[in-house]
């Protein structure tokens, strides 16, 4: 089985009431990678979720709603630490591949712990840097069985 890691964007738009075509495919990304055991989510991810979650969306969720979905997900997948390594490597990620650096510091996550498969909006889908395949789950070609 292949893992999988998970950016924000999937965790928020599962929440996303103003974008319900959104919301219903992060939802069903989530529940299939979960059944199948090879989702993976960064400590970042779950930060910015938080951070997200509360601030941005409308209507936001409370920090109670936040706690529990947190917790939630902790408890669903396998969470990845974020390390002095990872940083070090974000930045080299930055410096040789132009990338931003919170997409780097993601990148590094994947990359660090050998997950092949980056689900996420934020990068040129069907890209591969350094070993980590970028995919867009919310692309009109996207099928989770093929990365599975």
């Amino acid at each position: 089985m292949a893992e999988i890691l998970l950016d924000t964007n999937i965790l928020v738009y599962a929440y996303d009431q103003d974008d319900l075509t959104r919301q219903d495919a992060a939802i069903q990304v989530l529940k299939d990678v979960e059944l199948s055991g090879a989702g993976r989510l960064s400590v970042q991810t779950l930060a910015e979720f938080a951070s997200v979650a509360m601030r941005k969306l409308r209507p936001p969720l409370t920090p109670a709603e936040a706690l529990g979905q947190v917790d939630y997900l902790t408890r669903s997948f396998r969470v990845l630490d974020l390390t002095p390594q990872i940083v070090l490597e974000a930045v080299r990620g930055v410096r040789e591949h132009q990338l931003a650096y919170w997409d780097a510091q993601i990148w590094a996550a994947a990359r660090l712990n050998q997950v092949p498969t980056l689900l996420s909006e934020d990068f040129r889908p069907g890209t591969t840097l350094e070993g980590v395949r970028f995919v867009n789950p919310f692309g009109p070609e996207f099928a989770l069985a093929q990365w599975l």
